[in-house]
């Protein structure tokens, strides 16, 4: 029998991605060849495994395309802050992702006892716009009541759902016949329902189901954050009206109206610690610290020494029992905090007598200074992953759609067909504990941002990739300052530059390899490209641990003497072999390069003879000891 009658042609079929019906083809060859029953009966089976692999590979693959629409869903989401906005943007992606002919979603109403249309996305019936679903009727509202998803592939015919004349007449002028419902959740709260339909029978499968659900929980949380924003500036606009009452009792409560309205107008113009601290001091006079929660110095203005940290601590604590501002000698504190997390202190040393009305500019000082902390926070935090997660995909996986990849750099900034280096950071810059991890990234993620780049950590290194075309500098500059950082010495790999997604993965290996030759070379602590360690970076690029031991014991056997012998007599014999093997073996030239006679060329060189052997010229020896030149010269590049 043929290897075409055998089941390994099924894994042949599988390999080429054939289509189903391809699948009878062995079975057709064996039948006409006249097999045995348990032969057929074999293949039969191998058939059915087969089948049912390329479904799981099937699946696997919408899988895959699901969770990159979710994740791209999520990273939309996350920039808008109209709730309109967010609401026609959830409806959108879902009809998209679902293939959908229609998608809408609806909002529970607390007051009336209902679930109302809000949104819709490929509706045309201006009824089913305007519907609104009472409790436990129809699909929607039986969602709505109950928390749980449902769905049908035939609406009007099934008879699980409480039918209502209106609903029903809604749904027959839009023509939707498949219709799935999720819940929009907050915690145990269900806010709504997102639904996708369709005008023709179609069964929703679990998959599709679980999709949706994702969505409704990242949606749920979107819509959340942009209510609470909405009523964040609503509160915002209140109490900015509340403080223009205020303003007119007395001079003080004037002071106070006139610092809220500053910095509120900090917060919504994006301004900073300082900024806060500035406008303190010069409502209320005096000079101000502004410490984080180890005590060291966010901002300064005026002349103020830093209390004992002891004070700090009895103080911060004192104030946050109490809830409000607390005077310890001529100095008060304010605590900076959010919940239960402690995020810092603002010291203010006044020039007259704080009243309440003061002391309030004080403490609301320190609730503007949290909410700046914790945005700078958040915002760092989530554009430093998703910018670790786009070079994380542009190095470390296979490129499957580039012009994504392209667009979800141009949205952070960043040209992926500019030219780029990579820098890859040793285990040397990362100490055993997961803070000293965190915090080498952290400055890694702004290191690159600031400069238009991206970084993320990988495989215990630390990545960065900058734009520009000089590697070594890049290097060199990065491992003198993250030294600094970290008071350690730490080793930078580069390569580059290169351009375009496609290029990235092969330039990381490759600074990832000058990483390694650096180790090897005993240049911890240094920074360097391919292209300045050359062929030698080449070889030894994938040595691994012990590759210095390695490289000196060859050092030592091969040109040992030589090197030796200099250090002791203060010659110039490895410059001389330098010179003779890089001028071809012409002893006139090698004078010339040397400012020396061409006598003194030859009595070095027979000194090197009596050193290294007379065979040292011979091919093969010769070799060795212009590599071993080359890695001398490398490991001490400042000779």
């Amino acid at each position: 029998m043929s290897v075409m009658s055998s089941p390994v042609e099924f894994l042949e079929l599988l390999a080429r991605e054939a289509a189903a019906v391809e699948f009878e083809g062995p079975l057709v060859a064996a039948r006409a060849a006249g097999v045995s029953a348990d032969r057929l009966a074999e293949l039969e089976q191998a058939k059915t495994v087969a089948l049912r692999v390329r479904a799981l590979l099937g699946r696997r693959r919408r899988r895959e395309t699901e969770l990159s629409g979710l994740y791209d869903t999520v990273s939309d989401l996350a920039g808008l802050r109209d709730v309109d906005d967010v609401l026609r943007a959830i409806v959108h992606r879902a009809r998209t992702l679902l293939s959908a002919d229609v998608a809408y979603m609806t909002l529970n109403d607390a007051d009336r006892g209902d679930t109302y249309m809000r949104v819709t996305d490929g509706s045309v019936s201006a009824r089913f716009q305007r519907l609104r679903l009472p409790m436990g009727a129809g699909l929607g509202g039986l969602v709505a009541q109950s928390g749980a998803p449902y769905v049908t592939a035939n609406y009007p015919e099934d008879d699980r759902f409480h039918h209502t004349g209106e609903i029903d007449a809604g749904v027959g002028e839009e023509g939707l016949v498949a219709i799935l419902g999720v819940p929009l959740r907050l915690g145990s709260t269900s806010i709504g329902v997102l639904y996708a339909a369709n005008r023709s029978a179609r069964p929703f499968v679990r998959e599709e189901v679980a999709l949706l659900v994702s969505l409704a929980a990242h949606a749920a949380v979107a819509i959340d954050t942009a209510r609470l924003l909405a009523e964040t500036r609503a509160a915002l606009e209140e109490l900015s009206a509340a403080n223009t009452t205020i303003r007119a009792h007395s001079t003080s409560v004037e002071r106070a109206a006139a610092a809220h309205d500053r910095m509120t107008a900090l917060v919504l113009r994006g301004g900073g610690v300082e900024d806060v601290a500035a406008a303190v001091t010069e409502v209320l006079g005096g000079a101000l610290l502004a410490l984080d929660a180890e005590g060291r110095l966010l901002a300064r203005v005026g002349e103020i020494d830093e209390p004992e940290r002891v004070d700090i601590v009895e103080a911060v604590a004192a104030s946050r029992t109490e809830g409000r501002s607390v005077r310890r000698g001529h100095l008060w504190y304010a605590a900076v905090v959010a919940g239960a997390e402690n995020l810092g202190a603002l010291v203010l040393r006044p020039d007259d007598e704080l009243v309440d009305a003061d002391q309030r500019i004080l403490e609301r000082a320190s609730f503007v200074t949290a909410l700046l902390l914790l945005f700078r926070r958040t915002v760092a935090e989530a554009e430093g992953r998703v910018r670790g997660e786009l070079l994380d995909d542009l190095i470390a996986r296979p490129l499957r759609d580039t012009d994504a990849l392209r667009s979800r750099a141009r949205r952070l900034g960043v040209d992926l067909d500019a030219p780029h280096v990579l820098v890859a950071v040793g285990d040397d810059a990362i100490a055993a504990t997961g803070s000293a991890r965190l915090r080498v990234l952290s400055w890694a993620t702004t290191y690159a941002s600031g400069r238009g780049g991206l970084a993320a950590a990988r495989d215990g290194r630390v990545v960065l990739m900058l734009p520009g075309r000089d590697a070594g500098g890049s290097a060199r500059a990065v491992a003198r300052d993250l030294s600094r950082i970290t008071g350690r010495p730490v080793t930078a790999g580069a390569s580059g530059p290169s351009s375009g997604p496609a290029a990235l993965a092969a330039t990381f290996v490759e600074a990832d390899r000058c990483l390694t030759a650096l180790g090897a070379l005993g240049r911890s602590g240094q920074g360097a490209s391919t292209a300045e360690l050359g062929f030698v970076g080449l070889l030894l690029g994938a040595v691994g641990e012990g590759g210095d031991a390695d490289v000196a014991r060859f050092l030592t056997a091969t040109v040992g003497p030589v090197v030796d012998y200099d250090a002791r007599r203060g010659t110039a014999l490895v410059r001389t072999l330098e010179a003779y093997f890089g001028v071809g073996g012409s002893l006139a030239r090698a004078a010339e390069q040397l400012h020396v006679h061409v006598n003194t060329v030859t009595q070095r060189l027979e000194r090197v003879g009596q050193l290294l052997g007379a065979d040292w010229q011979k091919p093969e020896r010769a070799l060795e000891v212009q590599l071993a030149l080359r890695l001398h010269r490398l490991r001490t590049p400042e000779g």
